[in-house]
Order: C-alpha cells, then sequence, then structure tokens
C-alpha cells in the first residue's frame, strides 16, 4: 500500500483500562475442563520441582559462582535451548500467529536478520566476554573505560527490565481469563511465586533446565495446535490454497522506505539490529554464554540455537495461516484474543489440549521472567553491591545474591498489578522496553569497535542515544493520540511500533488489549520532516539508536582527547579496524589504535582480569 492510498490508521483513543471482553470481540466464552487444569498444574509442579533439585543437589547453590553462572558447568544443548526459551515469550506465542492471520507472511523475513544477528555474538561479543571472564556484561564497561560508565549501563538495564517483566507476566493472563474465564489473578499469582521460587533456590542450573522443559513444551503445544488445526481444516494443502486466495502469502517486498513497517529491509536489516542487542549484550543471554564450560561450547550455542529460531518462527506463521484458514478475513474475533479464542475452538472436544497449549503460553512467561529474575540478581550485586563491599564474604554474597532475586519477584508481581491499572500508559511501557536496547548496543559497540572511544564520550553517547529514543518514542506515541479519529492497524505502514529486544517486535498486536475502537478511514499523505523520525519503523529502532550513540560517542571523544592504545585495558577492543585496514603500515595503524590483538582463546579456568583502579 502506497501512501497516497488512504490506508487506515491506528486507533488513537486509549481506555484508561484494559478493556473487558464483549460479544462482538469473543462470541463464547470457553471454559477449562479438569484435564486442562491437571495439565497446567503439572507444568508449575515439574518446574518447582527441578529449581529443588538442583538448590539440594550438587553443590547446593553455596557460592555466587555457582548460584549466577552454573559453575560455568553447562554443555552447548541446555544453553542452546535456554537462549531460544528467553527469546519466544508467552507474548511472541500470541503475537505472530495474530500477525500472519492480520498482515500476511512478510514478518516470515525476520528470519534473514537471524544470520547476522547469531553469527556476529557467536564470534565478536563471545570471544571477548568470555576471555575476560566476567560474571555481568557490565563488568566489562568499567574495564574498558571506568566505574561510571558501569553504573549507567546497569541503572539502565534494571529500568528497562523491571518496567517490562510484569507487563510479560500480566498480558497473557488478561489474555486467558477474557477467553477461558480462568482466574486472571489466579494464574498471576501461581506463575510469579513458582517462577521466583526455583530461580530463589536453584539459580542460573535451575533457570537453564527449567528453560529446557519449557521450550519442549512450548513445541509440543504449538505443533498440537497446528496438526489438529489444519486437519479439521482439510489438510495443510487447503490451507494453502486459502492463504493464496486471501492475499496472505506475501512476496518479497524490497521498498527501501524506512517508514514502512515491514519490508525486507526492515525485517532483514533492521532486525539485525534488534539480534543484536537481545543476543550480542543482553545480560540475561550473555550469562548465559559466560556459564558454558569452554569458549567454544558458548559459540556452539548460537549456532544451535539458529535453526531452532527457524523453527519456531515458521511454527508461528504456520498458526497464523491455519488460523485464516478457520475464520478468514472477516472474523469478529479481537487480535488480541484470537489465538487463545482460536485454541480453544479448535480443542473444545479434546480435554487436555487446550490446557497443553495453556501449559505452553505461560511457559514462554515463565522463561522469560525468570531470565528476567536472575540476570537482574547478578547486576545488581555484581555492579552496584560487590564493588562498595570488597570484604563481603563468599557465603553472604550468595546469600544476598538468593534474596535479590526472590526480591525482584515481588517487584515482578508488584509490575504486573501495576500494569492492570496503566490503561493507555501499559503502550508508552511497553515501547520503554524497546527504547533502551538500542542505545546500549550502541555503548557497548563503542568500546568494543572503536579503540579511541574515551569515558567522556561513552557516557555523552548513551545519554543522547537515550533522549533520542525517548524522543522518538514519545513523538510517535503522541502524534498517534493526536489523531482525531480512531482506526485500527496499516497493513504496510507504521501504525503500531513497540519495542525490539528480548520479545521482538511481535508485541504490536497485543496493543489491542488496551486499545480498541471503530474502523475509519482517513487519508495520509507521506510523512516529512520530523514527522517521518515519529513514523520509522520499530525494526529500525534499535539500528538508529545505537547509531546515534556511536557517532556522539566518537565525535565527543575525538573532542576531548581519543584513548591511547596503551591505556586501553587488554581484550576489551575487538580488531575488526586492525583486520580491516591491514595493508596500513604498523605506525599508522598504532595511531588508529588497531595493533592489539584479541587475545588467544582460554582454557576451562583461566585467570579472571582484575578491574584496574580507574578515575570516576
Amino acid at each position: 500500500m502506497s501512501r497516497g492510498e488512504c490506508p487506515l490508521t491506528p486507533s488513537s483513543s486509549t481506555r484508561a483500562a484494559p478493556p473487558t471482553p464483549n460479544p462482538t470481540s469473543i462470541p463464547i466464552q470457553m471454559h477449562f475442563s479438569t484435564p486442562d487444569y491437571v495439565i497446567f498444574a503439572l507444568l508449575l509442579v515439574a518446574s518447582t520441582c527441578i529449581g529443588l533439585f538442583y538448590a539440594l543437589s550438587g553443590g547446593r547453590q553455596r557460592t555466587t559462582q555457582e548460584f549466577l553462572l552454573a559453575d560455568r558447568s553447562m554443555s552447548c544443548l541446555p544453553v542452546s535451548l535456554s537462549l531460544l526459551a528467553t527469546f519466544q515469550s508467552a507474548v511472541a506465542i500470541l503475537g505472530v500467529p495474530s500477525e500472519i492471520y492480520t498482515y500476511g507472511t512478510q514478518y516470515w523475513f525476520l528470519g534473514v536478520s537471524y544470520f547476522l544477528g547469531l553469527l556476529v555474538p557467536a564470534h565478536v561479543f563471545i570471544p571477548v566476554f568470555y576471555r575476560l571472564r566476567l560474571t555481568s556484561a557490565y563488568e566489562y564497561l568499567e574495564l574498558r573505560f571506568n566505574k561510571t560508565v558501569r553504573i549507567m549501563g546497569t541503572v539502565t538495564f534494571i529500568f528497562q527490565m523491571v518496567i517490562y517483566m510484569g507487563v510479560v507476566l500480566y498480558a497473557p493472563a488478561l489474555a486467558l481469563n477474557a477467553v477461558t474465564g480462568f482466574d486472571l489473578w489466579g494464574a498471576v499469582l501461581a506463575m510469579g511465586l513458582v517462577c521466583t521460587l526455583y530461580t530463589t533456590l536453584g539459580g542460573l542450573k535451575a533457570v537453564i533446565w527449567t528453560d529446557v522443559f519449557q521450550t519442549i513444551v512450548m513445541f509440543a503445544g504449538q505443533l498440537a495446535v497446528i496438526i489438529v488445526g489444519a486437519h479439521q481444516a482439510g489438510g495443510m494443502g487447503e490451507v494453502w490454497r486459502k492463504a493464496i486466495n486471501g492475499s496472505r502469502i506475501a512476496s518479497l517486498d524490497l521498498n527501501p522506505d524506512p517508514t514502512e513497517r515491514h519490508t525486507f529491509w526492515t525485517l532483514g536489516v533492521g532486525g539485525v539490529f534488534l539480534m543484536l542487542a537481545l543476543y550480542g549484550v543482553n545480560q540475561a543471554q550473555v550469562q548465559r554464554y559466560l556459564s558454558s564450560r569452554t569458549e567454544r561450547e558458548a559459540v556452539m550455542s548460537c549456532y544451535v540455537v539458529f535453526p531452532c529460531q527457524q523453527v519456531v518462527l515458521c511454527l508461528g506463521c504456520l498458526m497464523g495461516l491455519v488460523m485464516f484458514a478457520r475464520y478468514g478475513e472477516d472474523s469478529p474475533l479481537d487480535k488480541g484474543y484470537m489465538v487463545l479464542y482460536f485454541v480453544m475452538d479448535v480443542f473444545r472436544d479434546l480435554p487436555g489440549l487446550p490446557g497443553l497449549f495453556v501449559a505452553c503460553l505461560f511457559s514462554g512467561a515463565l522463561s522469560t521472567i525468570s531470565s528476567a529474575f536472575n540476570s537482574l540478581a547478578t547486576v545488581t550485586m555484581e555492579d552496584l553491591i560487590k564493588p562498595y563491599c570488597p570484604t563481603m564474604t563468599e557465603a553472604k554474597a550468595t546469600l544476598l545474591s538468593k534474596g535479590l532475586a526472590f526480591a525482584y519477584g515481588l517487584v515482578c508481581l508488584a509490575m504486573a498489578y501495576t500494569a492492570s491499572h496503566m490503561g493507555s500508559v501499559l503502550q508508552a511501557a511497553l515501547s520503554i522496553f524497546g527504547m533502551v536496547g538500542g542505545p546500549l548496543l550502541g555503548l557497548f559497540c563503542l568500546g568494543m569497535f572503536f579503540p579511541w572511544a574515551n569515558s567522556t564520550g561513552a557516557i555523552v553517547g548513551l545519554v543522547a542515544g537515550l533522549v533520542m529514543a525517548f524522543w522518538i518514542g514519545i513523538g510517535h506515541f503522541v502524534s498517534r493520540m493526536a489523531v482525531p479519529t480512531t482506526l485500527p492497524p496499516i497493513i504496510n505502514g507504521t501504525a503500531m511500533p513497540l519495542p525490539s529486544n528480548m520479545t521482538t517486535a511481535v508485541m504490536t498486536t497485543l496493543i489491542t488489549l488496551i486499545t480498541e475502537s471503530d474502523q475509519v478511514p482517513v487519508c495520509l499523505s507521506r510523512p516529512t520532516g520530523v514527522q517521518a523520525l515519529y513514523n520509522l519503523s520499530y525494526l529500525w529502532y534499535s539500528a538508529h539508536n545505537s547509531t546515534t550513540v556511536v557517532i556522539v560517542g566518537l565525535i565527543v571523544s575525538l573532542l576531548t582527547g581519543p584513548m591511547k592504545e596503551k591505556d586501553l585495558t587488554p581484550g576489551t577492543v575487538y580488531p575488526v579496524l586492525g583486520n580491516l585496514l591491514f595493508f596500513l603500515p604498523e605506525c599508522y595503524r598504532e595511531i588508529l589504535c588497531c595493533v592489539t590483538p584479541l587475545p588467544q582463546k582460554v582454557g576451562c579456568r583461566p585467570q579472571r582480569w582484575r578491574i584496574p583502579p580507574m578515575n570516576q
């Protein structure tokens, strides 16, 4: 759709609280049977048992090394499945099929971004982090710059995750309650408390192995829906025929316009930066790399997760096509509730299978919030407490780490309660999560790829990136609120740009949990000037904001005196410029700080770099 064709724009009016389902959005409210409740309960019991097992076996979580990094003993397969589980949240399970049902399969091209989005972390970020033997990713920032930059990065990450983790627990529970009548706060409390329990007792090892179990449940739930749904629709051939007739099989869209919501370039190129923010520098993922037995195992986990991600993406797309084959284009269902209603409709005569899908759905929620608890406890302990309590004993540090994990679990429940009263502010909260990912990626790239960047440049660059991110995000939100009519999303516009990072762009479809309205067409001219910036596709947010950090950081560093190579902590710069400028004489490469190579691979238990004293 071109900009001059009078597209439909999104709703600009929002309710003061999440909507109550009505007969036009959910025709029939389904209900769980006893087998469904049993299967759902088994998920909670199994997850708790895994936590108890690792609390009572092995080293019994008596050291921070074991509690926060699984004693650096994990193999490739569980780490890769845990990486996948963190990526595949409950919001993604609900969102991708709705995206495909509404807009078609253009979203599938996001899979193209997985190539570079995982190759770069495997061969750039992992070698740097692993060879420095870090616990917190933000510890790198002190090694490379100074303590102030480290604290700024840590506080930014904590703010990002605290805002988000309550929403990711509350949103699927709200949808489940609307469709099935499943007790809303019963689900929220059960999931929140169970997750807090096994994360606090079993540490990272319990989190990773519960992720493995939950990944299997997620695959089983999605496969069951696709198989039964396709069979009821007349087979996959009939599903495909209806999708083609309904124009849901998208062709390659090479439109270079960055304000278009989904094109090959926004998905395949902009998505790379989204993936780098998630798999390259996010503490939850970095912590899993660092828990691997060897650097090779950590790198292999990136390679193993790649085909798994492609399978997950295909499952979401297939579920969306099966939904379209069943309901066609004119479904009266609200898009935020559609997937759950579809599942309950397909499984209405198959007791137990609705419970399997709900277990699948909440496995995604559990894997995401448990990662948040553990990573938040890690950065709080390693970045904000340990540096100021150097005499703290290992036993006290471990006990305090467990207390932090428990405390963040309670904060998650409090944020879920807050989310229930946020109304239109909930969209802003979700957007905040996405706004922060790009600037943090830019901060790490500034330090890792540009040897002459100094701490002043890093601080100013991060602040500039955050200001730019919030300016674009809030500007878009306000401009949407200013639209006088209320309309549904554009088929391929930037109607609903939401966050990048940990749960990807599919969160856009859940905005209908907060905004609903009549559909009224309005003609829009092509946005220009600042308005064009506000209409930037959400998939370019990470790229734009991280680039802002790098450019501003380099300019300020050059103005305030660039770093000299002799002042760099060994191992903190990846020699990408040195490799690219190999043809220059060594004297010129030394001026550009491009001489020192990355340290060689280390063994299983190398000496860890000590953080040198630096000026604040």
